[in-house]
């Protein structure tokens, strides 16, 4: 047997992978069209998420007031994710909100329980050691890489 690869001009096989944009903004340059689409692209893939996160699947709404709500906490939730990146775009950590969730998800506090001998017990809450991404991430926000700290309780 015996083939023979032939590329037709203007299609997938010679032009691989090649990005086709639209847009009726005549304006632009190549870069500002680049950006707002990746920016269109990384807002779908937040929303996506926090749809996930915060329960934000369609909701059929039969008055407007409720739709409003839901919009308002849609809009409120991504602002928020903006605020947390903002200061790590600043310190050169541009990952997307689904790899930080995955990142910040692996810490933990863990809770030790020990009775004593006069019957009373001990609880000591202590927080894992951050992972190795963990601290920059905490650092960039400016927040303690031991969240919590130590905390000794007796009952």
């Amino acid at each position: 047997m015996r083939w023979e690869r032939r590329p037709v001009a203007r299609t997938a096989l010679s032009h691989p992978g090649v990005y086709c944009l639209a847009t009726n903004e005549t304006g632009w340059d190549e870069a500002t069209l680049w950006r707002t689409y990746s920016t269109l692209t990384d807002l779908e893939a937040v929303f996506r998420s926090l749809k996930s996160e915060l329960g934000l699947r369609p909701i059929y709404h039969l008055k407007e007031s409720p739709t409003d709500g839901h919009l308002f906490i849609s809009v409120l939730a991504y602002q928020c994710v903006q605020l947390i990146r903002r200061p790590l775009k600043d310190q050169g950590i541009s990952d997307s909100w689904t790899r930080l969730r995955r990142i910040l998800s692996v810490q933990s506090r863990i809770t030790v329980s020990f009775r004593q001998i006069d019957g009373r017990t001990l609880n000591i809450r202590k927080p894992i050691q951050a992972e190795p991404e963990l601290p920059a991430i905490y650092r960039a926000l400016d927040i303690d890489p031991r969240p919590g700290g130590n905390r000794k309780l007796i009952r």
